[in-house]
């Protein structure tokens, strides 16, 4: 019953209706922007459907609906009746979703290949081999499976269309193709028709061939890059493991994650991932945050302090009790804000698709108009029957030479070379938009940790308080090699640079939450913080204190080295601001972009920063969410915002911004995330990524252009508008030949891109 319409209709009538609810589905075989739209504009036709919206960048509908009026298969079915679907009852949507994109992307790429195996002695027959014994029949048969069997696809789409009163690219493909097949293939078996009129018989094979080729290649290159549109979401899922450990009277046991309930004790050991958000109850030790923090210092775990599903626990171990689990997580808040922040964007209306609308239907008139004119006034300018055949050739003529192959080159063409532009720079761009968009940058956003500076705690200073260096320095590499502490790692790497040996050490202790000590001949050296020396009753004179004072102001981290009264030696350590950072934001702001930084550590370190790179505005102790929402904020004042982090933490600031950047030494999730990377992780190349987006944009506006003026000029030459005036009627086999250069100039335009300097 609630199928039915008039059932519906009556429910929603008498006030019977629930509340609604909205759940979003993945919707598979859109293959365009006006796919989106007529998804959209079915489901919100649909009786007991409160509001929809489909996005065709992640292929994913929303629906409010009654679920008293209409169910989820009475969504599916309206959906399915226009040659989409709805993934409705799946485990795993997304991975139902994924893999139907794979498949169409092989299928699709098949074909791609084959069309252009076949096309191409087509062409050469059909441009330097006309006269050899069946010339016809061989293109004929060899265009035949290009045309309605590897490019069936335009031919469904536009019935598709056609049925809903509405057209896109595919109607004018399907018919500029048709036609081109259909009138060749009268003039291979019935030549005699126009030889009777004193007109050769051509043939357009090749046309047709060729402008399925052309345009299958484009519908690859932009397929290929939506196939990857849940790759980060699956990325960031894989940070959650399968199983953990719970312990129940002193028992452990091994479980799904997924059955883990709050309250729960949780076993971790060394370099697990933290499975639920919780509070440590027993143990010690360092955990990597930087996925929420962004900091790359590990953070020390003990009793009652907080730990975060999908952080990674490092050397120690430790156990904490379920605080929240499943979708409560910190780690699932921000998968969920990764996908909302890519689902609020606008559908991509690619600028051809949105021509097209007006283009396609405005060419069928012209040539439907054509055929008419010349029937009506063709007999007083054409002796007798020739009328028809001269209506016949002008309007096909009119729909050879507006074939989409110009147009439809225009931005792909275009991208291609831009995109292998900044290839050559060092900058991997991954679809169209960012490209589109990239000019229009008027702010950037920076992370701190591994975008501005390296994102590894190194040593910066190492300063010795006595002469006997070589002796003192083996014991301090041979104590920090032994030590679990993040950046004890820092000081070995220095020490080994220097080509420091190892010595033996006894009595080797870990001081949690101080430092390390040992023994060598009989003598304790320790190294850690201040709070060790105090412990010991070490004394600092004043020299040091006032020099870790000027450490601690420009927010390094103090080591101390010491044996049993005196301090050894002192060691600065912090995370490098890259050589190139203050140049390109220096960059960015001569050009009038506003620049920004934010991080999630403390304000000291991050005003310090700031100022060694020329900035006034940052944001310090901010998490995921408050990158992400300051973001919106910029983009509320106008603001065309570019994001550029390199860790899990920046992915749905990522994901929010309107051009992506991501450091190509950062995480796998943030380059997969955004739509640019940054291979040498160097902000000198973010000015040069803009760049390239503003004289991308520029060749892809001549281009189109060129294309609209050879429409605007051909057409109505096509037509015959010049017969009165001279008489002159243009040739179809000549429009095929204007329209294929109409094609090489665009390309040749773009190719032009490769010689710019960025």
């Amino acid at each position: 019953m609630n199928g039915h319409p008039t059932a519906v209709a009556k429910t929603v009538r008498t006030g019977a209706a629930s509340k609604p609810v909205r759940k979003t589905y993945p919707v598979l075989e859109m293959s365009c922007a006006a796919c989106a739209v007529s998804v959209e504009s079915m489901l919100k036709t649909t009786p007991g459907v409160v509001d929809a919206g489909v996005n065709y960048a992640n292929q994913q509908a929303w629906v409010e609906f009654d679920p008293q009026a209409v169910t989820q298969q009475d969504l599916q079915t309206a959906i399915r009746s226009i040659g989409y679907d709805l993934v409705i009852d799946a485990e795993d949507p997304l991975a139902v979703q994924a893999e139907a994109q794979e498949r169409q992307y092989e299928s699709l790429k098949k074909r791609t290949i084959w069309a252009a195996v076949l096309s191409v002695p087509v062409v050469v027959i059909g441009m330097f081999f006309m006269t050899i014994p069946y010339a016809n029949e061989i293109m004929l048969v060899l265009s035949a499976p290009v045309v309605f069997g590897l490019g069936r696809s335009f031919f469904v789409n536009a019935w598709k269309q056609a049925r809903h009163g509405k057209t896109n690219m595919d109607t004018l493909v399907a018919l500029s193709t048709g036609i081109a097949f259909l009138f060749s293939t009268f003039n291979t078996f019935n030549p005699d028709f126009w030889h009777r009129r004193g007109i050769h018989p051509h043939v357009y094979f090749e046309t047709a061939a060729v402008i399925v080729v052309f345009i299958l290649l484009g519908k690859l290159l932009e397929e290929r890059a939506k196939s990857n549109t849940s790759s980060a979401i699956k990325k960031l899922m894989g940070l959650q493991p399968k199983t953990v450990r719970i312990v129940e009277n002193d028992v452990e046991t091994e479980i799904p994650v997924a059955s883990v309930r709050v309250g729960q004790v949780i076993v971790v050991r060394p370099g697990e991932k933290i499975p639920v958000d919780g509070v440590v109850v027993s143990g010690t030790s360092f955990v990597d945050e930087s996925m929420i923090s962004g900091e790359p210092v590990p953070v020390e775990k003990k009793a009652e302090q907080a730990v975060f599903a999908g952080t990674i626990n490092q050397k120690g171990s430790f156990r904490f009790r379920a605080e929240k689990v499943g979708a409560d997580t910190v780690l699932a808040q921000i998968i969920r804000m990764v996908q909302d922040a890519q689902g609020s964007k606008a559908p991509v209306q690619k600028l051809v698709d949105r021509i097209a609308g007006i283009f396609v239907p405005v060419v069928i008139s012209i040539a439907l108009l054509t055929f008419l004119v010349w029937m009506l006034f063709g007999r007083s300018a054409v002796a007798g029957e020739n009328a028809f055949a001269q209506a016949l050739l002008t309007s096909v003529t009119v729909l050879v030479i507006a074939c989409p192959c110009a147009l439809g080159l225009a931005t792909p063409t275009a991208i291609m070379v831009g995109v292998g532009k900044g290839a050559d720079n060092q900058i991997l761009i991954k679809d169209a938009e960012s490209l589109e968009l990239g000019h229009k940058v008027n702010a950037v956003v920076l992370d701190k940790t591994g975008t501005i500076t390296a994102g590894k705690p190194a040593v910066s200073t190492l300063e010795w308080q006595r002469s006997d260096i070589d002796q003192v320095s083996s014991i301090l590499f041979a104590l920090e090699n032994q030590s679990e502490h993040p950046l004890a790692d820092a000081v070995v790497e220095y020490l080994t640079g220097l080509s420091v040996k190892s010595v033996p050490l006894e009595s080797f202790e870990s001081l949690t939450g101080r430092g390390v000590s040992a023994r060598y001949e009989g003598v304790t050296y320790r190294v850690g913080n201040r709070r060790l020396l105090d412990e010991h009753g070490i004394s600092v004179d004043s020299a040091v204190e006032k020099r870790v004072k000027q450490w601690q102001d420009e927010a390094r981290t103090v080591v101390y080295f010491t044996n049993e009264k005196t301090v050894l030696a002192i060691i600065a350590i912090a995370d490098q601001i890259k050589e190139t950072s203050k140049a390109a934001i220096e960059t960015l702001k001569n050009r009038g972009i506003d620049v920004y930084m934010l991080t999630g550590d403390n304000p000291q370190t991050a005003r310090a920063v700031a100022q060694a790179v020329g900035l006034t505005d940052f944001r310090a102790e901010v998490m995921p969410s408050d990158k992400a929402a300051f973001i919106q904020e910029l983009q509320s004042r106008g603001k065309v915002v570019a994001m550029v982090g390199d860790g899990i933490n920046d992915s749905q600031a990522l994901a929010q911004a309107d051009v992506s950047i991501a450091m190509g030494k950062g995480s796998d999730i943030a380059m997969d995330v955004a739509r640019m990377t940054l291979i040498t992780s160097d902000l000198g190349s973010i000015p040069k990524a803009l760049e390239l987006s503003r004289k991308t944009v520029r060749v892809i506006r001549q281009n189109l252009f060129w294309a609209f003026i050879y429409n605007l000029i051909g057409i109505p030459i096509a037509a015959g508008i010049l017969f009165p005036i001279n008489g002159f009627l243009l040739n179809p086999m000549i429009a095929g030949a204007a329209m294929a250069l109409s094609s090489v100039s665009v390309v040749s335009n773009s190719l032009r891109l490769r010689g710019m300097r960025l």
